[in-house]
């Protein structure tokens, strides 16, 4: 029932992973307003971070679930006091983004990381890019906030960028993979407004964690992830994506399915579902990629393969 719980635990806090840290970080603010479908002028918005470590890495990640802490922590321990479970997904906000993205200093190779079940167990899985930008740095300056900042465009993933950058901030980073620039990217967007971020505000954060509390508590560890070339990354994370519990399910029996879901009024097999749906709809809800010229077609990477292989 553990390991049931423990898969449960994750569907609903979307990928959720934990590791202990000491690090201390400058934590970056950036608002993210994105065009989420690509037939629709609808925009949404979202507060990502970036976590600048002391450990020569920097983070980018949603901030949603990290932001959700007091309230999660206030819920767990009335559980824990009451000895009762509790479905905490009618308590929590989704994440818009899953993945994490770490650049390694001074390097700044790109580590992209998510998450797929493998049965029971969530696992980690990565790409890196040695991403060197070709950025153009501009005359133009502007206020950004109550930042200086200068011009600078490039070209990545099919569209073109407009950045502004603030020597203010003596960081050669910014949101998602970007970074490159002679200061902190202080706002980014593409040329259409798909996606574009901008800076918020910043802090201090002395005992930095890249995981949230809830994150932590689960103990939802996917591990050190498992480095993969980007075209396996995309169809791996595109079958996962098509049938989330397709390495659980022959793992569940009937019997098992038909039990009693503790704190609910339902079965372990209706929260599957009921998870499974929320796998589903937090894919669906986006089919306008930031790299829209590296979003990989599966069926010819296969064909591909094959041909490979008759060689």
């Amino acid at each position: 029932m553990k390991n049931i719980f423990s898969i449960l635990f994750v569907a609903v806090f979307a990928f959720a992973g934990a590791q202990e840290s000491k690090e201390s970080s400058n934590r970056f603010f950036y608002e993210l307003t994105f065009k989420p479908k690509q037939d629709s002028a609808k925009l949404d918005k979202v507060i990502t971070v970036l976590d600048i470590t002391d450990k020569n890495r920097s983070v980018y990640q949603d901030y949603t679930v990290i932001s959700q802490d007091s309230i999660m922590k206030v819920e767990v321990e009335a559980m824990q006091k009451a000895g009762t479970f509790k479905d905490l997904s009618k308590s929590l906000k989704t994440p818009k983004f899953s993945a994490r993205i770490h650049k390694f200093y001074p390097s700044m190779k790109v580590e992209y990381v998510d998450k797929v079940a493998n049965g029971m167990t969530p696992v980690n899985i990565a790409y890196t890019e040695d991403l060197k930008l070709n950025w153009k740095i501009l005359d133009e300056k502007q206020k950004i906030g109550e930042y200086n900042a200068q011009k600078a465009t490039t070209e990545y993933g099919g569209r073109k960028w407009i950045a502004w950058f603030s020597s203010d901030l003596p960081f050669q980073d910014g949101p998602y993979k970007f970074s490159g620039l002679p200061g902190l990217i202080v706002k980014i967007e593409d040329a259409d407004k798909n996606y574009s971020w901008v800076l918020q505000g910043n802090k201090k954060i002395k005992e930095y964690s890249e995981f949230s509390y809830i994150e932590g508590l689960m103990q939802a560890t996917g591990g050190k992830p498992k480095e993969l070339t980007r075209e396996k990354f995309e169809k791996t994370f595109n079958d996962f994506k098509k049938d989330p519990f397709a390495s659980v399910r022959p793992m569940m029996s009937q019997e098992m399915m038909s039990k009693p879901m503790p704190g609910t009024d339902g079965t372990i097999g209706d929260m599957i579902k009921k998870q499974e749906k929320m796998y589903k709809d937090f894919y669906n809800a986006n089919d306008n990629p930031i790299e829209k010229a590296n979003s990989v077609n599966v069926g010819n990477l296969e064909k591909v393969g094959k041909e490979k292989d008759k060689k």
